[in-house]
């Protein structure tokens, strides 16, 4: 058996890209904040994973498609939470961390 080089570096790429929004996402649930992010650059950050997204199915390239769309759904929560005003995103932020 060889390695194929090409799909553990796209499944390295494809796990960290999905895991560097889980700390952003939960960091805005646990603060009730969204202060210092920039609304352009998530709406951007939704474009591009939305382009990929639609390129993979275009393809037919799972391996585009299914990383690309669970960063998209983060992006588009942490666009959305920071589009909301301040009380409803502490009462999203309270639905999804009542402990707080």
């Amino acid at each position: 058996m060889s390695f194929d080089w090409t799909t553990i570096v796209g499944t390295v790429g494809a796990c960290a890209s999905v895991a560097s929004f889980t700390p952003q996402a939960w960091k805005i649930i646990r603060e009730r904040s969204t202060k210092g992010l920039s609304l352009a650059m998530f709406a951007l950050t939704c474009l591009s994973f939305a382009s990929w997204t639609t390129f993979g199915l275009l393809k037919g390239e799972w391996t585009l498609i299914i990383p690309n769309a669970i960063c998209l759904a983060f992006a588009l929560f942490i666009f959305a939470m920071i589009a909301l005003p301040k009380p409803k995103t502490e009462k999203v932020a309270e639905v999804l961390d009542p402990t707080t």
